[in-house]
């Protein structure tokens, strides 16, 4: 499908998260973000930034990430000029890379209207995507508001967090009445019964002006810390006011500083086939298994009374299995993971005690 691209639409990327839930295979020196971790070719920054292009002049896209990983950006996606890459001097949570990025383009254009996406999920249907996109962006010219995406839940899933919107709100675009984090099984249970609770995707859509102003009302301190710069933003001066001032705000998420203070936040619930990749099981839901329920990732496999496997090996080499079910293995180029998949949550423990005792470029 071709679209038409409007001059008023931007992105921010937020490319600077480490991925440690999935070490091996990501690391710090080269996150789960930059890495083709579904084993289709390209790396999900890739396919994210591919994806926004569909709607988004691609020089209006920018993307927020870690200082490290700008030449790894550069490389993936060769049409990104440099001032499009905003590296943070040092890690500060989402909401002051979020202001940051807004001040910028705002400065671009007192028009611009902006989608905020994390660049390592996964996005099945994109066209049904892009379209939601589209309808929160032409939603914008009328209403100024606070705007999220809620996946539509399937399960009482408690690796999300969740929205709670008016259930009484009969447009496609809802009041939210409250934000949830991480609930218990028997909580989400009751979410799900409810009926008028999704999963916060972490995907915003506002006005560059509109969030602005509600960062100078809810986080006034981090608003006067750039707004003393913003002469400098997009010029040669912008990177030394960072350096100077970019750790002076507080380290605290969107969420928390603006999304659950706000008043006129809305959710657009959404099931266009969204998963956070947040866990190797979480990945093994969007690939394909054989005839035992093994998903085998840039490698091939030969298998006896062995189930329920995810194997992911750097190499491509052949993997033999006898009587192993139920495990996460990874390889890389160091280091060889087996881990059973109910201790999935303890893969960032064991990558710490690995960086621990052999070197933290292990990490």
């Amino acid at each position: 499908m071709t679209r038409g691209k409007n001059d008023n639409y931007y992105a921010i990327l937020m490319a600077g998260g480490v991925g440690s839930r999935f070490w091996p295979s990501s690391k710090a020196s080269n996150p789960k973000q930059f890495i083709d971790i579904l084993g289709v070719g390209e790396s999900l920054f890739q396919m994210t930034f591919k994806r926004l292009s569909r709607l988004i002049p691609t020089e209006n896209i920018l993307v927020l990430t870690n200082k490290n990983y700008v030449d790894r950006i550069k490389e993936q996606v060769p049409l990104i000029r440099d001032e499009q890459i905003v590296p943070e001097p040092e890690m500060r949570n989402t909401a002051p890379s979020i202001l940051l990025g807004a001040l910028k383009i705002r400065k671009m254009n007192t028009d611009a209207r902006i989608v905020v996406a994390p660049c390592d999920h996964w996005i099945q249907q994109e066209d049904e995507f892009l379209d939601v996109l589209e309808t929160a962006f032409e939603s914008l010219k009328n209403e100024d508001r606070l705007l999220t995406l809620g996946v539509e839940p399937d399960s009482p899933n408690t690796g999300y967090g969740y929205i709670e919107f008016d259930k009484w709100d009969t447009g496609n675009i809802k009041k939210v009445k409250k934000f949830t984090e991480k609930p218990d099984l028997e909580k989400a249970e009751r979410f799900l019964e409810a009926g008028n609770y999704v999963w916060n995707a972490g995907i915003f859509i506002w006005s560059a002006d509109f969030i602005v102003q509600n960062f100078k009302q809810h986080l006034p301190e981090m608003y006067a810390i750039f707004e003393k710069g913003f002469d400098s933003l997009n010029t040669e001066k912008e990177d030394d006011f960072l350096k100077e001032n970019y750790a002076k705000s507080d380290n605290i998420s969107i969420d928390y500083g603006i999304m659950e203070k706000a008043r006129d936040v809305y959710v657009i619930p959404v099931s266009f086939g969204w998963n956070d990749l947040g866990t190797w099981t979480s990945v093994q839901k969007e690939l394909s298994k054989d005839e035992n329920g093994n998903t085998v990732i840039n490698s091939r496999l030969e298998a006896e009374d062995a189930e329920n496997n995810i194997i992911s090996i750097f190499s491509g080499k052949i993997v033999a299995l006898k009587g192993l079910s139920d495990y996460i293995i990874v390889e890389d180029e160091n280091v060889l993971m087996i881990v059973p998949k109910s201790d999935e949550q303890e893969i960032k423990k064991l990558r710490e005690r690995v960086m621990k005792k052999y070197g933290n470029d292990l990490g």
